[in-house]
């Protein structure tokens, strides 16, 4: 096993150190390989039709399934994509009801996978501020079976490998691109306030402002992410790091005798 544990030492930093897309597929296949699995993916979770050209999007899975899967575009309600979303770690295909609800087109998908050569798998979320989210999964062949002695040592080197990738297709184009802190502390605190379903009126009694002022925050923080609804604003605020979950859902509302 210490032995195996070098090894795979040696092919993390190879696939982290890859000086260009062929060599880093060269060692990741010879990673993979090491990790007793047959298949690696790596992909941020976006439509590869209108995704840039900085996205992670490498594979070795089988050419006809990578086609199906492409032209279908099914990396957007992929299962495995949506539970890794909720998944606090690396997690085998066999715990994704724990995570999602799974609806027949969702079984369906899974046993088209299978069908094309792709059986059970493992994948590990990555999640990183200001960034679309992704994931790194290692798959088998159908009739393989999972060797829990080695997830623990997938999951490691599944993140160390999604960090090559990203250097390698140039990572900084990868943040959102209107990264960083660009609302302010009043347009801010209406959007929270909005989030956790107060209105304009209410918002301007609570921050004891007029209604007038809320809407003009509100309106301004759209202009700044460059969308016309302010729901539309809850999901890159949240991938940047401008609000959290818990902040916005796990608010106990005591105001106005509710």
């Amino acid at each position: 096993m210490e032995q195996d544990y070098i090894l795979l030492q040696e092919l993390t930093r190879r696939v982290q150190g890859a000086a260009n897309i062929e060599a880093y597929r060269e060692a990741m296949a010879a990673l993979t390989q090491a990790l007793q699995f047959d298949y690696f993916a790596l992909a941020h979770h976006v439509d590869p039709r209108t995704a840039g050209e900085h996205t992670v999007h490498l594979h070795n899975y089988p050419a006809h399934w990578a086609d199906y899967y492409a032209r279908h575009a099914l990396g957007i309600c992929d299962p495995v994509h949506r539970a890794s979303h909720f998944a606090p770690g690396g997690f085998p295909w066999a715990r994704i009801g724990d995570y999602i609800d799974l609806t027949a087109r969702d079984l369906h998908m899974l046993r088209l996978g299978a069908s094309q050569g792709v059986g059970d798998g493992f994948t590990i979320p990555i999640r990183l501020e200001g960034e679309m989210p992704g994931s790194c999964t290692f798959a088998m062949r159908p009739g393989r079976p999972l060797d829990s002695a080695w997830l623990a040592f997938a999951e490691i080197a599944g993140r160390f490998a999604f960090d090559g990738a990203r250097r390698l297709m140039g990572r900084q184009e990868l943040r959102l691109p209107m990264l960083g802190r660009i609302l302010t502390r009043c347009q801010r605190e209406c959007l929270l306030w909005a989030f956790r379903g107060k209105s304009d009126w209410e918002i301007s009694q609570i921050l004891k402002v007029t209604e007038g002022t809320v809407k003009r925050h509100i309106l301004n923080a759209c202009a700044r992410y460059r969308v016309n609804k302010r729901i539309m604003l809850l999901a890159p605020t949240l991938l940047d790091g401008t609000f959290s979950i818990t902040e916005i859902y796990g608010y106990r509302d005591t105001s106005f005798g509710t």
